[in-house]
């Protein structure tokens, strides 16, 4: 059993691993997913308190309202009172009465719409900034990889292209080496051409002042030039 129960959570393990992958792979995507489902909760969040709003304005004037009917009444029931008539001046009263609770309930009404409408709106200012600064930031995320993957591109790129570089200029020395062994059998070639012949001799000869020499301008001149002494 205890063997089934490591196997168990290895295999949680593995999965928890696969699941980090799979997030780290995408969290600029589920990043943006995020910041678009919070604007759909910011817009409803709105809604809402446009309703509120509605309500406590609906409130405000209802106690506007009840306010000018109990100071109204006040003055049905002192005017009762001056003619002397109390019975009209208590049933006036009552119904102020009743005025008032109402007033009291609107009031309260009121007061907790505006309470509630203030902590709606700082919510949602609140919420407001918090989503523009992460809209500044999924840009800042999304230009860095935009930059990285160039700069793996590029990275990538110079490396095939170095290694390229290098076979071209291995296929270049080997060229060149060709070449030049070619070269070499050519002059040795005609060394020993020349070492086997006549002139090979006849230079020899030459150069130590032996045998035949050629007539030059300035050999003729050293004959004239010695005629005339």
């Amino acid at each position: 059993m205890g063997i089934l129960n490591k196997i168990l959570t290895a295999f949680r393990g593995g999965a928890n691993e696969v699941g980090q992958s799979i997030v780290d792979a995408n969290s600029t995507r589920i990043f943006e997913q995020e910041i678009r489902d919070a604007e759909k909760h910011l817009t409803q969040a709105k809604r809402d308190l446009t309703d509120v709003m509605a309500k406590e304005m609906h409130a405000a004037r209802e106690v506007d309202r009840i306010k000018r009917a109990v100071a109204e009444h006040e003055g049905y029931a002192s005017q009762a009172l001056d003619q002397g008539n109390e019975a009209l001046a208590i049933e006036v009263a009552e119904k102020i009465a009743t005025l008032e609770q109402e007033l009291s309930e609107q009031q309260s009404a009121n007061d907790s719409f505006t309470a509630h409408a203030a902590r709606l709106k700082d919510l949602v200012k609140k919420t407001e900034r918090q989503l523009a600064d992460y809209k500044r930031q999924l840009t800042m995320v999304k230009t860095t990889e935009s930059v990285q993957k160039a700069t793996a591109t590029i990275t990538d790129s110079f490396t095939s292209s170095n290694s390229k570089l290098l076979n071209a200029k291995d296929s270049l020395e080997r060229i060149k080496a060709r070449q030049q062994q070619f070269d070499d059998r050519l002059q040795a070639a005609e060394n020993l051409e020349a070492e086997g012949s006549d002139k090979s001799l006849q230079d020899k000869l030459a150069a130590a002042g032996i045998g035949e020499q050629k007539t030059t301008a300035n050999s003729v001149l050293d004959r004239i030039k010695a005629g005339k002494k």
